[in-house]
């Protein structure tokens, strides 16, 4: 018997239960206690007529008087009061175990390291909280693995690597001493990138208050010590943000901007529930049906925007997954007079 109220159903279903008995019964005993209204007096009969009270009838006589209170209102709000509470907690029953799987898958997309969830409760809501947690000792286990793995790639492929440019020397057709070298320093570009992009998507980062302001006004000075052109303006209030994960953001276009048109502009725009960083540039720009395909990974475009820029096509896909973590939008428009301009878009939670 106690197994089957460990389920959610039992739970539900024996508050309901309780609810309804609990009710009748009271009904019960309040009408068997004052029992039905006497009836009226026969027809014709008339009090004022003759100055005599009808009789009354022996099942009425030794039953207590009737209060104002005492018909059905009573047993009826009681009925009415007991279902909606026995409701209540019977949909608090349904929603809690609901509730704490999405705080804790809340929780698990901002760090992974978060506890795991309790496995408390009715036997469906232990049985989720078991799954999700077997879940999270998964991820973080091919997650572990995967940066087990990086860090064999990198050392193995940089050593072979870097015992190649030493063998460059050797050569003496300096046109294909330069060609070879060249070829080298795209794959250590390449290789680079991509432990970047891998190290981006596996770092979870705390929110914290953070002056954007600062930050975009620090990266504008830091460019401009190294001979950039980047220029900053607007004006902003502390936001709660992963400082790392808007900062690459940030950065990324940025180098973007300066790689393809030699210049960039930081705008900040803010509002009650958004702050819209704008990285404007006045470059080739990007055909609009080209776009989207410019955030998918190691896409390259053709003519200005290709690998002899310096680019190995993961910038824009950093920025837009180091956006989406920070819960906002990354977008590309048209700068007016040509050029691209992009959009972060950063809600205000």
């Amino acid at each position: 018997m106690r197994a089957r109220f460990d389920t959610l159903f039992g739970r539900l279903f024996g508050v309901l239960l309780i609810a309804i008995i609990l009710a009748h019964l009271l009904a019960f005993f309040w009408f068997h206690h004052y029992g039905p209204p006497p009836p009226p007096p026969p027809p014709g009969f008339s009090e004022d007529f003759d100055g005599r009270r009808p009789p009354i009838d022996p099942r009425f006589a030794n039953r207590p008087p009737r209060p104002w209170f005492g018909g059905p209102l009573v047993p009826l709000t009681f009925q009415f009061v007991s279902l909606i509470i026995a409701a209540w907690y019977g949909a608090k029953l349904l929603s809690r175990p609901i509730q704490r799987l999405s705080d804790a898958a809340e929780r698990l997309s901002e760090n992974l390291d978060s506890p795991p969830l309790e496995e408390s409760g009715p036997r469906e809501a232990r049985q989720a909280a078991h799954t999700f947690n077997k879940m999270q000792r998964r991820i973080i286990e091919q997650v572990q693995q995967r940066s087990r793995m990086l860090g064999a790639v990198s050392h193995d492929l940089r050593t072979p690597l870097s015992r190649l440019k030493l063998r460059l020397e050797q050569i003496d057709d300096d046109k294909l001493q330069g060609q070879m070298r060249q070829d080298l320093d795209d794959m250590i570009g390449m290789l680079d990138a991509t432990l970047t992009y891998l190290h981006e998507q596996r770092t979870s980062e705390a929110r914290q208050w953070m002056d954007v302001q600062a930050l975009v006004e620090s990266l504008s000075e830091n460019a401009q010590d190294q001979g950039a052109d980047v220029q900053a303006s607007g004006h902003c209030a502390p936001l709660q943000v992963q400082p790392m994960a808007l900062r690459s953001c940030i950065n990324n276009l940025m180098d973007n901007a300066l790689r393809y048109a030699g210049e960039a502009l930081i705008t900040l725009e803010d509002s009650r529930g958004r702050l819209l960083i704008r990285v404007i540039d006045h470059g080739p720009g990007i055909a609009p049906d080209k776009r989207e395909a410019v955030f998918e990974p190691f896409f390259r475009l053709e003519g200005s925007r290709n690998r002899n820029s310096g680019g190995v096509g993961l910038g824009m896909t950093i920025a837009r997954e180091a956006a989406e973590r920070l819960g906002g939008q990354l977008s590309l428009e048209e700068t007016p007079g040509g050029g691209l301009t992009a959009v972060i878009n950063l809600p205000r939670t």
